[in-house]
Order: structure tokens, then C-alpha cells, then sequence
């Protein structure tokens, strides 16, 4: 099969039909990098037995492509990866190497036992990188560029490229080097915002550029690994997918080097949820999403934020009164996405100075208390009184409250 046929077939073009026309609905891969780039997450060490388990719920929440480690950088690391690589069934399993022959033989042997595998070679390619890391012309960077996928393609039918510091790099330079991976034989892009630089509009702009001025742009898989430096690796990563992308990179929870990278329970959660503004489809299982989660923040010993979106604690509590009032009529006025799609627990309405008598009244008839209305008039300034002071009203303030009521009639 052809790249181009296969191209179209593995990654794009269902199509449904909606008010008489027929919308296209790309199909997303996902690529997770938890244990690699997560890894460079600084205190973060994950055993080779937790890499086992976590690339095993990888696989089970659905992630297309696990990258397992960077073979070359250690004994350790190359173990993990041989040992990610003979557990994985169903997602292709890949390993990172620099644009050298020592790095690929190191995925080479690393990968050896994957059913599915694949190799990911990067260079740097912007002016800083170039000069002050690589001591590199353009021209040695584009030698290095087609010498090594030739190389890889001895031992890898899919070979990811990625143009390393992309979002820094020269427009005109970044197509030749995508042109020369391409033509050595990429079958994968990777646009990596290495240091989290760009922006939804100008990432935009940049994917219009790619597929004006590369020929094969449609012929390949393009991809794209944000980083969260000023905080929009999740906004860039959405943003490419309406501009070309057909794969995201990133890793569970956001975690990675400096401020981390695309949280992709977040990107998943946004394609299921705009699917209408999308037109996107993926093979993530949304109910495994908090246990995944849980694992990785476990593992990393890195506590969720209770405000995380999605995943988090708080993500789906409320404790306005008004947002409460909302939830209790129809949970929709505040929930764009319920906790128990992601495989989170119901709903919270904890109580505090901000509730409303709504949600006070509801939480007693819980408790089996008899309240109504009129009695609220009774119940909710005590309730308000007690709340100015604690921070949270559990149920024991409330037998309290409704103690001190009944001491009161008699």
C-alpha cells in the first residue's frame, strides 16, 4: 500500500451527513510521551516496573502511539524501552533517537520485541539551536536530516521526523527539512513548540504555510508536541488539529520538562465534548481517563491540583449557590462534560458560606431530614452564621444545626 493510500485510509476521512452536506471527520491518533518527556519531569523516576504498568493502561485508555524512552541515554532507559516494547500488543511502540547512527541501533535493539513499533529521530533546526548548541550550517542539518531516516528506514517502516525548536525555525528552512525527511523516507511530521513560543493564531498560520508550500503535506502524518511554558500547549495542540494535524503529542496530566506538556486527558475531553466544532474522532476510552490519571499522578509523585481540569478534584464541585441552584434543576446549566464520562465519581455540591438554601435543603432531605420551604426560613441563617466561620459545612454541622433547632422548639 502506498503512503499516500495508507494516509488516507489509517488516518483520515469518514464522513457523515448533517443538514444535506457531508462534513469530513478526521481521525486523531495519539501519541503519549509520559514516559519520556514526563520522565524529564525534574524529581520524577519511574521504575521499569510502573513504566510497564503505565504503558499497559496506556494501552488500555486507548493511546495510539506509547514512545517507551530515549534508548541511548542509559542502561536503565534502554531496558524500560525493551521492556515496554515486549508488553504492548495493540499500540505501536516507539523510541527517541538524535539524527546518528548509534542512537537508531540503540532503538533498533530497544524496540526489537514490539508487535508494532516505529522510531521517532529529531534534530534541532532554528537559528539559536543551530548555532549555539549544534555548531551546524543548514546544509550539515539537512545532511544529517537525510542520512539518518535513510539509515532508519533500513530497520523502520514508520519513521517520525521532528524539526526540533519548529516554532523558532526559519519558515523557508523548516519546509526544506521537512521536504528532505520526507523524500529520505518520513512518513510522520512532528512540529514540536519545543520551548512553548507560539500561539493558537500563529500556529494556525504556520500549518497554512506547511500545506501550501510542501506538495505531499496530505500524504503524510502531521503531528505536533507543545510544551506548556506560557501556558496554551493545549490550546496550540487543538488549534493544529483544525489546521492539518491528524496526530497530538503530549503526556498524561501535562507533566515534562520545565512546565510540562499537552495534558491530553484535556485534549481528549475537548474532542469529545466541541465534536461538533472538531469534526474530530480518536481511540480514547473516556471512562479510564481518571484512573489513568491517578496512576501517573501516583507513580510521579506529583498530586493532582484540586482545580485540574478534568481530572482534578474540584473539576466537577460546585459551591456557589447560585451554580448549585443550576446543578440541582438541571446538572447541564453548569456541566459541559459529566464526571462520570472521564470515570470520575458524581457530581459534589459541598456546602460553604457561598450556598444557597437550595442545596442546604437538598443535602438534609439526604440525610433524612423532613425540610421544607418554611422551614428553611429557620434552618438557612444558622446555616449562614456557622458557615462565615469554617471554610466547608460537613454533615455533622448539620445534625448540629438541626440539634440546636430542636433544643430551640422545645
Amino acid at each position: 500500500m502506498s503512503k499516500k493510500v495508507s494516509h488516507f485510509v489509517g488516518i483520515l476521512f469518514l464522513f457523515q451527513k448533517k443538514k444535506g452536506l457531508f462534513k469530513m471527520i478526521k481521525k486523531i491518533q495519539f501519541f503519549d510521551t509520559t514516559l519520556r518527556d514526563g520522565e524529564q519531569t525534574i524529581g520524577v523516576n519511574f521504575s521499569i516496573e510502573e513504566k510497564i504498568a503505565i504503558a499497559q493502561q496506556l494501552e488500555k485508555w486507548g493511546i495510539d502511539v506509547i514512545e517507551a524512552g530515549f534508548p541511548i541515554a542509559s542502561k536503565g532507559d534502554f531496558q524500560a524501552v525493551q521492556a515496554v516494547a515486549s508488553s504492548i500488543k495493540k499500540a505501536r511502540v516507539t523510541a527517541l533517537a538524535r539524527a546518528n547512527k548509534k542512537d537508531i541501533d540503540a532503538c533498533v535493539q530497544a524496540t526489537a520485541p514490539a508487535i508494532h513499533k516505529q522510531i521517532h529521530i529529531f534534530i534541532a533546526t532554528s537559528p539559536i539551536h543551530r548555532q549555539s548548541k549544534l555548531h551546524m550550517t543548514k546544509k550539515e542539518v539537512l545532511e544529517k536530516i537525510k542520512g539518518s531516516i535513510e539509515y532508519a528506514h533500513h530497520f523502520f517502516e514508520i519513521i517520525e521526523f521532528s524539526p526540533e525548536d519548529a516554532t523558532r525555525t526559519e519558515r523557508t528552512f523548516l519546509v526544506q527539512a521537512i521536504e528532505t525527511a520526507i523524500t529520505a523516507g518520513a512518513s510522520v511530521i512532528n512540529i514540536p513548540d519545543t520551548v512553548g513560543y507560539t500561539n493558537p493564531a500563529e500556529f494556525a498560520d504556520l500549518f497554512t504555510y506547511l500545506r501550501k508550500n510542501i506538495p505531499t503535506f496530505d500524504e503524510v502524518t502531521f503531528s505536533v508536541h507543545c510544551h506548556d511554558d506560557l501556558g496554551m500547549a493545549v490550546a496550540n495542540s487543538l488549534a493544529s488539529i483544525e489546521n492539518g494535524a491528524t496526530r497530538i503529542e503530549g503526556t498524561i496530566n501535562g507533566i515534562g520538562e520545565r512546565a510540562g506538556n499537552a495534558a491530553l486527558e484535556e485534549i481528549a475531553a475537548a474532542l469529545y465534548v466541541r465534536k461538533d466544532y472538531y469534526h474530530a474522532t480518536d481511540n480514547i476510552n473516556l471512562k479510564d481517563t481518571q484512573a489513568t490519571s491517578e496512576m501517573i499522578s501516583r507513580y510521579s509523585k506529583m498530586p493532582l491540583p484540586k482545580n485540574k481540569a478534568v481530572v482534578g478534584n474540584n473539576a466537577f464541585a460546585h459551591e456557589s449557590g447560585i451554580h448549585q441552584d443550576g446543578m440541582l434543576k438541571n446538572p447541564q446549566t453548569y456541566e459541559i462534560l459529566r464526571p462520570e464520562t472521564v470515570g470520575g465519581k458524581s457530581t459534589r455540591l459541598p456546602l460553604g458560606k457561598l450556598s444557597g438554601s437550595h442545596a442546604v435543603m437538598e443535602k438534609l432531605k439526604e440525610m433524612g431530614y423532613p425540610v421544607d420551604h418554611e422551614s428553611m426560613k429557620i434552618i438557612f441563617p444558622i446555616f449562614k452564621e456557622r458557615a462565615d466561620k469554617k471554610a466547608l459545612i460537613d454533615e455533622k454541622d448539620l445534625q448540629a444545626i438541626m440539634q440546636q433547632i430542636s433544643e430551640v422548639k422545645r
